[in-house]
């Protein structure tokens, strides 16, 4: 699959077939996501690769605690805006707006849409769920860093024939205690930066197409004023760096923790 078609296909998917993804595959994925480049090669992601019993039961705690204690449970980090404004509201509003009604869930079921909510505690089915930390001393550099590491992984989950999925990430007692139970060291200051499950998508009524906003919109422009019109040069492909001079940092191998 050409990258194009792997950046283009990629869907949100609220449901996935129980198909298992072989540790291979996994593997593969998180081995060619890992060339992500960092600030001075940092590095700064940790992933735990949760499959079997250990996903399920992970899941099933998370959901009951959500349950009984949902004030509890908090994001670690402030994913959007206290106060949303334009153009950002109206997109907000458009996708829930949109997500729901494939769903069938009206807008005033609140019932129903907890309940969805919860759903992202169990990676929505997918059969591999990921959770991907970053040490929370770290500054904001680390966490665009994690976001490209993050974006490798969905593309290359699609060069699989795969579909990625981002969820929710909360319940920090649980993630702890799952990894202290596979008898893994939760990172010093960790944070989880990130998860989600990847697997094959039940087509086509659990997927959202998201409308997306026309690049040109917000291109750069040119010193005159005007839009830069020059035809693109093809990129090459390597690993060139300012000199012109290959160049190819070493990555870290110890970075992906198994859970199973």
């Amino acid at each position: 699959m050409h990258v194009d078609e792997a950046i283009r296909s990629r869907k949100s998917v609220r449901r996935f077939l129980p198909t298992p993804v072989p540790a291979a595959v996994v593997s593969h994925i998180l081995e060619v996501a890992a060339r992500a480049p960092s600030g001075n090669n940092v590095q700064p992601w940790r992933v735990y690769v949760l499959a079997g019993e250990a996903r399920d039961r992970l899941c099933a705690d998370i959901v009951k605690a959500a349950q009984e204690d949902p004030d509890r449970y908090q994001p670690e980090y402030a994913y959007y805006p206290t106060s949303w404004f334009e153009p950002y509201l109206d997109r907000r509003r458009r996708c829930g707006f949109g997500l729901y009604a494939t769903m069938g869930i009206a807008r005033d079921d609140q019932a129903a849409r907890e309940r969805q909510m919860l759903r992202n505690y169990s990676f929505f089915d997918a059969p591999v769920g990921l959770l991907v930390t970053l040490d929370r001393r770290l500054n904001t550099g680390s966490f665009m860093d994690v976001g490209m590491f993050i974006q490798n992984v969905m593309v290359a989950a699609r060069a699989q024939g795969l579909q990625p999925q981002l969820v929710l990430a909360s319940g920090a007692d649980e993630l702890h205690r799952a990894v202290a139970a596979a008898r893994q060291r939760w990172p010093k200051g960790g944070v989880v930066a990130y998860a989600f499950g990847f697997g094959t998508a039940i087509r086509p009524v659990w997927q959202k197409i998201a409308n997306r906003s026309a690049f040109r919109r917000s291109a750069s422009r040119s010193a005159t004023g005007s839009p830069d019109t020059r035809p693109s040069r093809p990129v090459r492909s390597s690993n060139a760096n300012a000199s012109g001079t290959a160049s190819s940092a070493t990555k870290s191998s110890e970075k992906v923790v198994p859970i199973a």
